[in-house]
């Protein structure tokens, strides 16, 4: 690895799995100390007893504040400073139909998804803002761009944290804190392996139900979200803030199969006027 990280201290909520996992594995290779911040305790401490020296793991409920705090505090206090906060922990949450969602549900949705993003904002500007520097980055979904890929009350969310991300890129950057959102598209982990294959622990199942309807050659993973994180965190993206950057293979920009390189279009040619063609040379 090329250290692009080197003397970072990056925190990643929903860092014991998934994408959460793939990036505290990535950012550590690059030289960051990382906190890997999860509910999932048995997970993230066997994460960062492996990773070794310059990773820690908080159990941290992202829907309660006080635990937000803590786990900026932690990192301060541990690694001396914090230099990239990743707002990454997100459930499904409430799944339904409109008329029958049941409100308790689409509250810890909101809870989890949204709150805890406001929570990671917040506290990580409390700190970073004294030192004008840091990059905040929050995970959303196509859910949260288009209309019927997601449960209605996740793709609010998701679109909430895109809108949020938005506003407070345009307060912080005066201070220097870059704030950058990430669209993946179904990536293969636990979570979605609980929806497409035969639970969480199927990831091959998963691997095989995404590569079905994969836009590309094979399904995301967790690596390829972390490779955009990475970027985003990095100095190299020094002067980019309030973007959203989709990791979905297209999905979000280019997600309707072309009828221009397939079947009767597939050879070159130019339509005129009345359906007439261009003639090829000889």
């Amino acid at each position: 690895m090329s250290g692009r990280l080197a003397g970072k201290v990056a925190v990643i909520t929903g860092g014991a799995s998934g994408i959460g996992e793939g990036t505290a594995r990535l950012f550590h290779a690059e030289g960051a100390r990382v906190v890997i911040a999860d509910v999932q305790e048995s997970p993230g401490e066997a994460l960062a007893a492996e990773l070794g020296e310059g990773a820690a793991f908080v159990r941290a409920d992202v829907s309660r504040e006080d635990d937000v705090a803590a786990l900026v505090d932690t990192a301060v206090e541990r690694f001396g400073h914090l230099d990239v906060m990743f707002n990454n922990a997100g459930v499904m949450g409430a799944l339904g139909p409109i008329d029958r969602t049941r409100m308790p549900d689409a509250d810890l949705t909101i809870a989890v998804n949204l709150r805890g993003a406001l929570c990671g904002m917040k506290h990580a500007a409390r700190v970073m803002k004294p030192r004008r520097s840091g990059v905040i980055l929050s995970t959303s979904s196509p859910a949260g761009v288009l209309g019927g890929v997601g449960p209605h009350v996740y793709s609010a969310v998701k679109a909430g944290i895109i809108g949020l991300s938005n506003s407070v890129a345009a307060e912080l950057r005066r201070f220097g804190v870059r704030c950058n959102v990430i669209v993946p598209g179904a990536v293969v982990s636990a979570m979605t392996a609980g929806l497409v294959a035969g639970g969480a622990d199927d990831l091959g199942g998963a691997e095989r139900a995404l590569g079905e309807t994969a836009y590309m050659d094979r399904p995301l993973r967790p690596a390829d979200v972390a490779a955009g994180a990475l970027y985003l965190a990095s100095d190299e993206a020094s002067h980019v803030t309030g973007i959203v950057l989709p990791v979905d293979a297209g999905m979000t920009g280019a997600g309707g199969p072309s009828p221009f390189a397939t079947g009767r279009y597939e050879e070159p040619t130019g339509l005129l006027e009345a359906g007439r063609r261009t003639v090829a040379p000889d």
